[in-house]
């Protein structure tokens, strides 16, 4: 009985091992995200997206309503490798990461800045698929707001 409890024990701390490099991989692949940002290197940028990888923000309008607006991932690539005055820095903090397999979703808020200046936060929310280059970001739907930003 004593061996079945250790062998069961020592299963549940391989998975849970398992579980943890995932999930420091998929963190390593939003994190070259965010440093293909701040270097305005948008072939780092793209090595991170997986073909057909879709873009969305949920916004806000100024009647109180919200829409759904849908962004080209190509712009997004262009507009970080274009030179352009300041760093684009968004500093998350990573919240949920949930992981099925091949599919993993990443709940991150964030604070954005254009330098060292404030400019909007928000909650990224990220679709990951492994591949087998590792794990690539197919979908990043985002809030943007001014005030209530998480600490």
């Amino acid at each position: 009985m004593k061996k079945l409890i250790a062998a069961a024990l020592i299963l549940i701390s391989l998975k849970s091992f398992a579980q943890q490099t995932e999930q420091d991989a998929i963190k390593q692949t939003i994190n070259t995200m965010f440093t293909a940002m701040r270097k305005g290197d948008s072939t780092m940028l793209r090595s991170t997206f997986a073909k057909g990888i879709a873009f969305h923000s949920v916004a806000n309008k100024k009647d109180g309503s919200t829409e759904l607006e849908i962004e080209n991932p190509d712009d997004f690539v262009k507009m970080v490798g274009t030179p352009h005055k300041g760093v684009y820095d968004e500093r998350i903090t990573f919240g949920d990461i949930k992981i099925d397999g091949p599919l993993a979703s990443v709940w991150a808020p964030y604070k954005f800045y254009l330098d060292d200046k404030y400019s909007h936060c928000g909650v990224d929310v990220f679709q990951l698929m492994k591949t087998k280059d590792g794990w690539k970001i197919i979908y990043i739907v985002d809030t943007r707001r001014k005030d209530n930003c998480p600490e």
